[in-house]
């Protein structure tokens, strides 16, 4: 299901690179202090609750790591470790989207499958908000593999500005969109950057992760509920 009205645009004719307008230059320092005091004080509330799904994490598969790192790209196209609570088991395929698994169930932990449906196995990227290497929301870091992403992104300007733990096309599709609609989203945030589109994007966010919508489901399906 997708925003109420929105939905991914259809064309996807080459755009000229957007550059960040004054305004939104000046909200890009505002919105790098919210992001700090946000994240800050959601360690501190979840805090216990992490460290509690991170022991049944490690009681339910003993001989994995609880915590996994991930090459992504970031800011101004450089390339950082991305944090995870482990998911998926170490055999699985390093660089491949577990939507394009065949049998997604063979590499799923036991307690994953809830991780990844309520998307709880984000949460250590609050860590990377404090940083600096993420914002509460932007374009979702990719891997490098992901090439016509990237170059679609940067032919768009999207390198210009933090990847996010949310952002615009995680709340239009997710996984139910092509790599394409998935840039031309980026773009149209990218765009659009603002408070109110920050603020309207993290209430999308927490609507859909408690409805369980466009998350991965069991045996590589997608839900769109």
């Amino acid at each position: 299901m997708k925003d109420k009205g929105r939905g991914a645009p259809k064309q996807h004719k080459a755009a000229p690179e957007y550059r960040l307008t004054t305004k939104q230059r000046r909200y890009m320092k505002v919105k790098r202090v919210l992001d700090f005091i946000l994240a800050l004080l959601g360690l501190v509330i979840l805090a216990v609750p992490l460290l509690v799904i991170a022991a049944i994490q490690k009681c339910t598969s003993p001989h994995e790591p609880v915590f996994f790192r991930h090459r992504r790209v970031g800011k101004d196209g450089e390339v950082f470790d991305l944090m995870k609570i482990r998911s998926m088991r170490s055999s699985a395929p390093k660089y491949k989207a577990a939507q394009e698994f065949k049998d997604s169930t063979s590499y799923i932990t036991p307690f994953g499958q809830f991780l990844r449906s309520t998307s709880i196995d984000e949460l250590p990227q609050l860590f990377q908000v404090l940083s600096g290497k993420m914002s509460l929301v932007g374009p979702r870091p990719l891997i490098p593999q992901e090439r016509l992403v990237h170059r679609l992104r940067r032919r768009y300007g999207v390198y210009q500005i933090r990847p996010g733990i949310t952002g615009w096309a995680q709340v239009n599709g997710r996984v139910n969109i092509s790599d394409k609609d998935k840039a031309a989203l980026d773009l149209e945030y990218l765009k659009r950057m603002s408070f109110s589109m920050d603020c309207r994007i993290l209430w999308l966010t927490v609507r859909k992760v408690l409805r369980g919508e466009d998350v991965l489901v069991q045996d590589g399906k997608k839900s769109g509920k």
